[in-house]
């Protein structure tokens, strides 16, 4: 995505192996066993598609969508093009919504968080996370194509606007967030310089540690919800222009 490695056998990970999206993919699988047997998943914003693959693993069937679909396809995922504010996803078609950091890069984020209720089942699952905190805005953000950073209270509004119900909304990379502030308001965009394996297995062992401690309700780098469509919920429907 945004670093380049030869991925020579003992290099530098490549970016969708380094220890940030090692460990978010991590929680995908996690989040993935608590659900019920898998069934059809919209993967919304794919990025490089690493964590569709995930999901594939799992048994999902999924639906890859992006902006930009170029470098899932260069992955070998089947990833189409779309604009997250108008997903070509039927009504209530989907059993799961993922969405890792795609809500911050649209300008209309209420409309495309009402697109993830819209196109899940009634029951459905939605795994949605955010960059956390404006006082992190760096140009770290415009690199990764962010418009904007959330408090816990905001996304908590952004959902529940859209007809979700948050089962679980927590703070993630408590531990490195004093780091990452510090990082990135010293570096000119995305940071490229390759870390050694043992120093990204160090930061990877560091945010495996929140899940043994009290953590979660301090302030990180992103925040994550697991939320869902009511059950009961009318036919949400279709998405018109404003």
């Amino acid at each position: 995505m945004h670093t380049h490695t030869d991925g020579r056998p003992g290099g530098p990970p490549r970016p969708r192996d380094a220890w940030w999206y090692r460990e978010r993919r991590a929680i995908l699988s996690r989040e993935l066993r608590r659900l019920g047997p898998p069934g059809h998943a919209a993967h919304l914003g794919c990025g490089d598609g690493g964590d569709t693959l995930r999901l594939n693993r799992h048994g999902w069937r999924t639906t890859a969508l992006d902006p930009d679909p170029a470098a899932a396809q260069a992955l070998g995922v089947a990833a189409l093009q779309a604009d997250l504010c108008h997903l070509p996803l039927a009504t209530g078609g989907v059993d799961l919504a993922v969405a890792f950091d795609s809500l911050a890069r649209v300008d209309d984020d209420r409309r495309a968080a009402a697109e993830i209720a819209r196109v899940l089942r009634p029951g459905g699952t939605a795994l949605v996370s955010v960059p956390h905190d404006m006082r992190l805005w760096s140009a770290h953000d415009l690199s990764c194509g962010h418009v904007r950073r959330y408090t816990r209270d905001a996304f908590t509004a952004l959902l529940a606007g859209a007809g979700l119900v948050i089962d679980r909304l927590w703070n993630w990379n408590v531990l490195l967030r004093p780091l990452a502030r510090l990082r990135r308001h010293h570096v000119a965009g995305w940071e490229t310089r390759a870390r050694r394996p043992a120093a990204d297995r160090m930061l990877g062992w560091i945010v495996q540690a929140e899940d043994l401690l009290p953590l979660h309700g301090l302030s990180g780098t992103t925040l994550i919800a697991r939320a869902h469509r009511p059950p009961d919920d009318r036919e949400i429907p279709e998405s018109t222009e404003s």
